[in-house]
């Protein structure tokens, strides 16, 4: 199966790598000013950019690309300035709601809808409470309320739920847990690898349904082989 996968999808093998080890270098390399771990850290999530891209590179293979690769800037930026991370994911997120909103669930059921306003309606309320500062909670509030956008989008969409919407549901637990690391979880020893394996366990579940999902719809080139 990984000689399978290292033929067919090397990109996603690699991803999955160094999003699986990566917590590991915790324990040998410095992340603060070490270049090394953070490229590791930008690979886990950057190297779903050419999987999406890998011989789906036109339509909407490319906004799913530049989703990834928001969050993979996002992911190196956040360990210079919160703000400027949140900046890059708040832009991922954005493409990401233009996309879910073109593939939008027609006739969706009550549950399906009631789910999508909780998300979309909790989300920045519980972000609001984690800080300790007020500026701090308006701050990480206003981000989430994109994030919920996006979340609620994917949940809404007619990718697979219960990949695409799933993945973005472990997007925001993700985010949400970062918040309570300036409050309530501030001198907790687990939240990192938590935080670290919802997001990118999300992000993956999210590029791989995406992808599966436009191949099986017929979004790749003309003359381009199927998978």
């Amino acid at each position: 199966m990984t000689q399978d996968l290292a033929h067919k999808r090397p990109y996603l093998l690699a991803s999955l790598i160094a999003g699986i080890s990566f917590p590991a270098t915790w324990l040998f390399l410095p992340l603060e000013g070490g270049l090394i771990a953070l490229v590791w850290k930008m690979a886990a999530v950057g190297l779903l950019v050419p999987f999406a891209l890998h011989r789906h590179h036109v339509g909407e293979f490319v906004p799913l690309a530049i989703i990834l690769a928001f969050y993979a800037l996002g992911d190196g930026l956040i360990e210079f300035s919160m703000v400027a991370g949140a900046l890059a994911f708040a832009a991922g997120h954005l493409v990401a709601i233009w996309l879910y909103f073109r593939h939008r669930r027609v006739g969706p059921t009550f549950s399906q809808k009631l789910l999508a306003i909780v998300i979309f309606l909790l989300t920045p309320v519980i972000a609001y409470g984690l800080p300790p500062t007020t500026d701090e909670a308006v701050q990480v509030a206003a981000y989430s309320v994109i994030l919920a956008a996006m979340a609620a989008m994917a949940w809404s969409s007619n990718f697979p739920r219960y990949r695409v919407g799933f993945g973005a549901v472990l997007f925001v637990i993700s985010d949400l847990l970062i918040f309570a690391e300036l409050g309530p979880l501030a001198n907790s020893k687990v939240s990192g690898i938590a935080i670290w394996y919802l997001y990118y366990f999300g992000v993956l579940m999210i590029a791989v349904g995406v992808a599966q999902t436009l191949v099986k719809r017929g979004h790749y080139p003309e003359g381009e082989e199927r998978d």
